[in-house]
């Protein structure tokens, strides 16, 4: 789990200078920074006002700059989870697992939560994190249709009543397709079996692109196809967060079994619209467990899907394929992602 917020807080360390040259220092419990106050000889229980002073100037100077302090946050809950891929060729089996992530943004009240897991047990495990939050849910973000990201939301709405599930119009209507009791059995039941929530929902449909946590803006940003189609992210510009959905990977071989080229082309396009942005932090959809959500992860995404495309036009077989992504990518985990690419990618070749 990792976490982030926007400064400054009374828990960064922070010096800012007052109008009129007062020095406020804003500091963590553990840090060793000498606070001037205090060297000043200003008494403990009148150090707050010296900090209070100092970070109401900050506002006031940001705020005559145009710019407006945000009062959100975010944290990440990763879980693992072994590859929906069968039948994958010996030889990483210690690489052969996953993770999803979850991103809950919060102010002081209320939070939104964008994605949830795939399993029962993942689900509940997020429900309690919710909870342990202390933050009132209002509402839940579903980035894209595939059932790693929405399958519970049914227990975390039951929970939160008052909150609404939302996704845009085609992540609605993909969504509907796969909770299709005929889909669950035939693709998730026999890749999970016993592990997925008995009863599963939809959400609503957005109405706009925007929606408010607390008076801030978040933005949905629509990205087309990247592992799958429709496709979007969630970008937070008060603390330059962009939530990627499976539009970024870190670490992870990426799910191209439903790209062809086209697709591929798409998600590079994608992957500029994340980029032009300029965000501070970018959530990956599928990482390690304690990701570090840095924006390099936008150009080694990029990276391997050109390297994709190149191994594509050298070799002939699903095998082939494969290997070569392999001898480029070595300690990507989730192999089984690969496996089912360079299967889609080679469907009828036969081994030689």
């Amino acid at each position: 789990m990792s976490t982030n917020s926007s400064p400054p807080t009374r828990h960064s360390v922070l010096k800012i200078a007052a109008p009129g040259g007062a020095l406020g220092l804003i500091t963590s419990a553990s840090s060793s920074i000498v606070n001037p106050a205090r060297a000043a000889g200003i008494a403990d229980h009148d150090q707050i006002a010296v900090t209070d002073l100092a970070l109401k100037a900050y506002e006031r100077a940001h705020i005559a700059k145009g710019k407006r302090m945000s009062g959100l946050e975010w944290k990440l809950l990763t879980k693992k989870r072994m590859s929906a891929t069968q039948g994958v060729p010996p030889g990483k089996e210690d690489l052969a697992w996953v993770t999803n992530t979850v991103t809950l943004i919060h102010g002081q009240r209320d939070a939104v939560l964008v994605d949830t897991f795939l399993s029962e047990q993942h689900s509940k495990e997020l429900l309690d994190w919710v909870v342990a939050s202390g933050k009132n849910l209002t509402t839940i973000y579903v980035t894209h249709g595939h059932g790693d990201h929405f399958f519970g939301l049914k227990l975390l709405l039951d929970k939160f009543p008052n909150a609404k599930g939302i996704a845009t119009a085609s992540v609605v209507a993909a969504i509907q397709d796969q909770i299709k009791p005929e889909y669950i059995r035939s693709f998730w039941e026999p890749r999970f079996p016993g592990q997925l929530p008995s009863q599963l929902t939809a959400p609503e449909v957005i109405k706009g692109d925007t929606f408010y946590l607390e008076g801030e803006e978040l933005k949905v940003v629509e990205l087309g196809h990247t592992d799958t189609s429709h496709s979007t992210a969630l970008y937070v510009p008060s603390i330059g967060l962009a939530i990627s959905g499976d539009g970024v990977y870190n670490n992870t071989h990426l799910y191209l079994a439903e790209c062809d080229q086209a697709a591929r082309d798409e998600w590079l396009r994608a992957l500029d619209k994340i980029e032009a942005l300029h965000p501070q932090t970018v959530v990956a959809g599928h990482g390690v467990l304690d990701p570090d959500s840095s924006p390099r992860h936008i150009e080694e995404t990029r990276r391997y899907l050109r390297d994709f495309d190149a191994c594509v036009g050298r070799t002939s077989t699903a095998i082939a394929l494969y290997k070569a992504m392999l001898s480029l990518h070595p300690n990507r985990v989730n192999p089984g992602s690969l496996w089912a690419a360079a299967k889609a990618a080679k469907p009828s070749q036969k081994e030689p």
